[in-house]
């Protein structure tokens, strides 16, 4: 029996985490079993979801299957890209200066800040009254 040949990346973007499978194939694209047009709406999110593989020009080579859970719709496209973009590395270590020179293997560290007690919201206070 034949082994499956695919390679392995995780991204994260916010509190999405993406589990991306590249597999040698014709270029099928789905996101938590469904194509990637219908589960990603808008074209901006459907851009950044190929940019890595555009940039490493790859783009009919493989089959991408991704698993996204947590977070925003935006925030999963974000963590498919760098999922796409780790799994490449797995796939031809010399294509990590085209990816780094892009931005597409470095982490956004930015998260929701946590709320404080004493306070509406994370920096926002509750309504002062003087008298």
């Amino acid at each position: 029996m034949a082994d499956l040949v695919q390679y392995y990346g995780t991204g994260r973007r916010k509190s999405a985490i993406a589990r991306v499978f590249l597999r040698p194939g014709s270029g099928n694209f789905t996101v938590n079993t469904k194509e990637l047009n219908v589960y990603f709406v808008t074209e901006q999110q459907r851009a950044a979801a190929r940019k890595t593989l555009e940039t490493a020009g790859v783009t009919g080579e493989f089959d991408v299957i991704t698993t996204v859970r947590g977070g925003g719709v935006t925030a999963q496209s974000d963590a498919v890209k760098m999922g796409i973009a780790r799994a490449l590395l797995e796939f031809n270590p010399e294509l990590r200066k085209t990816l780094k020179v892009e931005g597409l293997l470095t982490r956004d560290a930015r998260i929701k800040e946590r709320k404080k007690y004493g306070q509406k919201g994370a920096r926002k206070r509750f309504q002062f009254s003087k008298r």
